[in-house]
């Protein structure tokens, strides 16, 4: 059974920095592009950042104009982790964060966010002071 469970939100500061972490089971990830989602309130859930397979792709990475330079998605496929780095976080940056990964080779990241099949529960982030 697939299965991705998010980590590491809280309360931050504004300028302040976390790490969230996708941890995968039931499967092995590095064959598959792992992308994080967030949805804040009353907003529409917004595709973030995304990292192609290195196995079957080039690891190649995207991320939205609104955090570009304050955050970095890596990712660890023997512990099969993916990991977010967001730094600089502001206001605008509160939302709830999900893993996401799809379940065909076919889809690599891009902008587009399309082919994601399973998703984690989710990781509350909150930037506030």
């Amino acid at each position: 059974q697939v299965q991705l469970v998010e980590s590491g939100g809280g309360l931050v500061q504004p300028g302040g920095s976390l790490r969230l972490s996708c941890a995968a089971s039931g499967f092995s990830m590095d064959q598959y592009v792992v992308g994080w989602f967030r949805q804040a309130p009353g907003k529409e859930r917004e595709g973030v950042s995304c990292i192609s397979s290195s196995v079957n792709s080039n690891g190649r990475r995207f991320h939205i104009d609104s955090v570009k330079g304050r955050l970095t998605i890596y990712r660890h496929d023997a512990k099969n982790m993916v990991y977010l780095q967001r730094n600089s976080l502001k206001h605008e940056d509160t939302a709830t964060y999900f893993c996401v990964t799809s379940g065909s080779t076919y889809y690599y990241c891009s902008g587009f966010f399309v082919g994601y099949d399973y998703w984690g529960q989710g990781t509350q982030v909150t930037v506030s002071s």
